[in-house]
């Protein structure tokens, strides 16, 4: 029985892994939350339509258009100009830039296509329009 004790500073056969499993068991659960949640912006509320199952792609950008004509690009307010330039440099590290356009239902019209059209100069193909589902 005496032989089966660590004297001093003899190393340890194994390693007791529980505490980082705990660690890696939290850190999963955390980043499952984060994943999860909604993608965070400015609340607007969007027209209704019957269709549905829209998915947004990974590093697709948002373009968000406020009841008072007010644009967004993710969330951070921007000018027509900036828009611009922004969208252009989004384009020329990914050619394939997927754009989300989120206007309000009041949204003025001549805004959107304002948005509309400076992604078609930019040669912006891929664009979405979020709706909320009628009923919904």
């Amino acid at each position: 029985m005496a032989a089966d004790l660590k004297q001093g500073n003899e190393p340890y056969d194994d390693i007791n892994i529980t505490p980082m499993l705990d660690l890696a068991y939290v850190l999963l659960v955390t980043f499952i939350i984060m994943t999860t949640a909604s993608v965070q912006g400015v609340k607007v509320n969007s027209p209704q339509t019957e269709a549905a199952g829209n998915l947004a792609k990974p590093q697709t950008r948002a373009i968000t258009i406020t009841e008072d004509g007010s644009v967004y690009l993710d969330a951070y307010p921007v000018t027509m100009e900036q828009l611009s330039q922004n969208l252009a440099q989004y384009k020329a590290a990914n050619p394939a830039l997927p754009v989300v356009l989120k206007a309000d239902a009041r949204a003025q019209y001549d805004k959107v296509m304002e948005v509309l059209e400076r992604a078609k100069a930019l040669d912006i193909t891929e664009i979405g329009l979020v709706t909320k589902r009628a009923g919904a």
